[in-house]
């Protein structure tokens, strides 16, 4: 089995998220026969999972909006998200009918994808019990958080993902209370990196090993996305 893999670069985050939307109905109807992941970076933007809670947006919507930072409503899971550029976000569109049709194993998944993308670039990373994302300790103890993570499935295929924080400056962050947790601590590999004292990738580099570490802890071989199903994803 294939994983399709496709990089956008910079894209606005709503053609990205029609891209997945119609991705993920071909992958239902089989006009798209393997699984795929969308590589992006977005411009800033706010989106509210379902289980957002009120007070997690720290400044009104029409205040963030006037300031270039998006606000979007979205039917994944979790509460609220932050993307701005520097960020890597993985949209996995995953036939779970195809690996196992569950969506808290799925999620345990996608976060071995990350913990092992950011192990050959010397970042001992891990799962905090009872939360969702990845996390990484620094020497001193302290905790931080580097990737949040809210999905949506039918037909137990995936859409939505994983938004790592690679070498953005987390300014976005400050409007919102980042996944609804209060006193959490958001930082970037560039930064853990340095205070690591280890050679910091590039964003270029971290995409790359999402891509490889999502086709093995799949079961799947990744390979480019084939121009022969471009018309899928066009619509």
């Amino acid at each position: 089995m294939l994983l399709y893999t496709l990089p956008l670069g910079l894209t606005p985050y709503d053609t990205a998220w029609a891209l997945q939307k119609r991705a993920a109905a071909a992958r239902i109807s089989g006009a798209l026969p393997e699984d795929l992941l969308l590589l992006v970076q977005h411009p800033p933007v706010v989106t509210l999972g379902r289980s957002t809670k009120p007070g997690h947006l720290l400044a009104p919507a029409a205040y963030l909006e006037s300031h270039g930072i998006q606000v979007r409503e979205v039917e994944r899971g979790g509460d609220v998200t932050i993307h701005e550029p520097g960020q890597l976000v993985a949209y996995p569109i995953i036939d779970l009918k195809r690996h196992r049709k569950d969506l808290h194993w799925y999620l345990r998944q996608v976060e071995e994808v990350i913990i092992g993308a950011l192990a050959p670039h010397g970042l001992s990373c891990h799962r905090v019990e009872g939360l969702t994302g990845v996390w990484h300790t620094r020497a001193d103890g302290s905790r931080v958080k580097l990737a949040s993570i809210g999905v949506h499935a039918r037909d137990w295929v995936t859409w939505h993902g994983v938004a790592l924080n690679v070498e953005n400056d987390l300014a976005t962050f400050g409007h919102t209370v980042p996944c609804g947790i209060d006193g959490v601590v958001m930082s970037t590999v560039a930064r853990e990196c340095v205070a690591a004292g280890v050679r910091t990738p590039s964003l270029a580099a971290v995409e790359r090993d999402v891509a490889h570490s999502t086709a093995r802890v799949f079961g799947l071989e990744a390979v480019p996305f084939p121009s022969a199903y471009q018309s899928v994803l066009d619509g």
